[in-house]
């Protein structure tokens, strides 16, 4: 089995463990999964746990002036999330490197939905509480990756 495909079947069950043994959810089903195998790009993690705040700031802005409930609510989160993953994505990065300017990789945001999912859970449950289950699972899930030997420790 591939580690991706582990680790999201991994991440589910552990999200469905804290759901339902402290009534947590850790930003979404998926989501600790995706953060599993991306732990070893710290930059990555702060740009989607970035997007998600900013997500969760803008609809809660757009909430004062619209309708916004329910599924409206749900779907305003993954939107906004995935427009500001592109944008994250589409910004050009350049670092001055002796000679002149030279490009970086990309910047990354994990997934496309991923922002949006962890943004709905903030506000469905609050900052602390879905970013500390967030953290507490994807650790999990990476530390099981690492004992069965799909992951290697950098």
């Amino acid at each position: 089995m591939d580690p991706q495909t582990c680790s999201i079947a991994v991440g589910l069950v552990v999200s469905l463990i804290f759901a339902e043994i402290f009534g947590l959810a850790a930003g979404g089903m998926i989501v600790p999964g995706y953060f599993a195998l991306v732990m070893n790009q710290p930059l990555d993690v702060v740009l989607t746990l970035a997007a998600a705040l900013a997500t969760y700031g803008i609809v809660r802005l757009l909430a004062r002036y619209m309708i916004i409930y329910g599924r409206r609510r749900i779907v305003m989160m993954v939107l906004v999330g995935f427009t500001i993953g592109g944008l994250i994505r589409a910004t050009p990065v350049f670092a001055a490197d002796g000679l002149g300017m030279s490009a970086y990789p990309q910047l990354q945001v994990i997934g496309f939905i991923i922002p949006g999912l962890i943004a709905l859970w903030i506000d469905r449950q609050g900052l602390v509480e879905t970013l500390s289950a967030l953290v507490t699972s994807a650790v999990l899930v990476r530390l099981f990756l690492i004992i069965v030997g799909l992951e290697t420790v950098v």
